[in-house]
């Protein structure tokens, strides 16, 4: 009899074959087997019957704001909030204070999400972005390469923080200077001081996407596939937003990758504002109904290769200053799973394209091993789902230090019941069960 650590059984798992209803045996935090539990024996069972197993979901875009800015959160509560929600692992952003532009700043953020400490350290498995600038270009190679690092991340637009890349030469020496996967946060900045007198004139949020406007993202976005092709560089660009940037991103999968959000497949312009007033501001901002049909056409047609909550929290007292002094970003880590599979119930994606943009493509894009499916050998990360569990999400369900989310009130159909890292359970039924024990996420490079 084959011995094991767990066994998973009865449930639907989205496997590379198809969904198949199987028992899965984990030992050593990996996946050893599959079919008749009878022959095999654990010292722990998990009945999955009526639910739906999911590779674990990897959210490659969250600002967890350690150091420097933990008021608004940290490394031990955004993980926390991502197990929560479902989710196994996460790529950290470089905009912290100070910034992770070297060595010994990236190391200080594994050192504690690696924490066995109580109240920090990762539930999930983690890996942090290197900012990408002028004064670190001749480090990239040695910095992408360490242990935990997700890649190099440019911000060609100023948002949170002071990391800004906005002179062509620099951008393109970082692409030169680097063979990692680089994240892009496309907006034109030019552009942006230019049209800030709109912002202020308004002085309301709904001039956000005016003041930020779809020429902006598209300005950026021409420019990076530009640089990317020239240099035959890979690029990943971030929290698409408009519709005028999805044919050049079609036309150009060679070197170019892209990323949606659930904020800007679920909310729309001009009642969010109205609604949620700067609650609902984030950068690159959330446009009205005709940009979020094509964001969706783009899901069915493949354009986009993952999906990213761009978790960046701010306290609500933040949030509630006069725009636009007020900040941009809001919470979404924990919220990712169940706005996504609400669209999968409403028919907008199927399971297995949310489980190609949270798992397969963050694999794909970013060379990830040992995650992102349920096959012999991998990591034993599950998402494990009731597609049926109807609910409302509330604020006082967010565990994030910010305690609100943009999404209050949203009827959700389809719920996280539990969250599995490398065999341990670490999220059942709305109770975490540990407080740490992530490690670095591994990549093939």
């Amino acid at each position: 009899m084959q011995q094991c650590d767990l066994i998973i059984k009865n449930g639907i798992c989205l496997t590379p074959m198809g969904r198949i209803e199987t028992n899965i045996a984990v030992k050593d935090g990996k996946i050893i087997g599959f079919g008749d539990s009878n022959a095999m024996s654990a010292k722990q069972i998990f009945d999955a019957k009526h639910f739906h197993i999911l590779p674990g979901v990897i959210d490659t875009q969250v600002h967890f704001r350690e150091p420097g800015l933990t008021h608004k959160e940290d490394i031990h509560s955004g993980a926390k909030a991502a197990a929560m929600g479902g989710v196994t692992g996460f790529f950290e952003m470089p905009n912290t204070n100070p910034a992770t532009l070297d060595e010994a700043s990236f190391q200080y953020k594994i050192a504690r999400a690696s924490s066995s400490d109580a109240s920090s350290g990762s539930v999930v498995d983690f890996a942090f972005f290197i900012g990408g600038a002028a004064e670190n270009i001749g480090q990239l190679k040695t910095l992408e390469k360490l242990s935990g690092a997700a890649g190099i991340k440019i911000f060609m637009g100023s948002s949170t923080g002071s990391l800004l890349v906005e002179e062509e030469e620099i951008l393109r020496n970082i692409l030169l200077n680097s063979t990692a996967p680089i994240s892009i946060h496309a907006e034109d900045e030019a552009r942006l001081k230019q049209r800030f007198h709109i912002a202020e004139t308004t002085a309301h949020p709904k001039a956000h996407p005016i003041w930020r406007d779809s020429e902006c993202a598209l300005l950026a976005t021409k420019r990076i596939i530009r640089l990317a092709n020239e240099t035959k560089r890979q690029v990943h660009v971030l929290h698409i937003s408009s519709a005028d940037e999805l044919p050049l991103l079609q036309a150009n999968k060679a070197y170019v990758s892209a990323e949606v959000t659930p904020q800007h497949l679920t909310l729309t312009a001009p009642e969010c504002y109205d609604d949620l007033g700067t609650l609902a501001q984030m950068n690159p901002p959330i446009r009205d109904k005709s940009h979020q049909e094509k964001l969706w056409q783009a899901v069915c047609d493949g354009v986009f290769d993952i999906l990213g909550s761009d978790h960046a929290p701010h306290l609500r007292s933040e949030k509630e200053k006069p725009y636009p002094q007020s900040p941009s970003g809001m919470a979404g880590v924990q919220t990712l799973v169940p706005v996504m599979l609400t669209h999968v119930n409403h028919g907008k994606l199927s399971l297995e394209r949310f489980v190609d943009l949270t798992a397969s493509g963050p694999q794909r894009i970013f060379r990830i091993q040992n995650k992102g499916r349920i096959a012999l050998g991998y990591d034993a990360d599950f998402t494990i789902i009731d597609l049926q569990k109807k609910y409302q999400i509330k604020h006082e369900q967010m565990v994030s230090k910010t305690g609100w989310t943009p999404f209050d009130g949203f009827q959700a159909q389809g719920k996280p019941v539990a969250t599995i890292v490398r065999g341990n359970i670490v999220m059942r039924e709305d109770t975490l069960l540990q407080d740490n024990g992530g490690q670095p996420i591994r990549f093939m490079r």
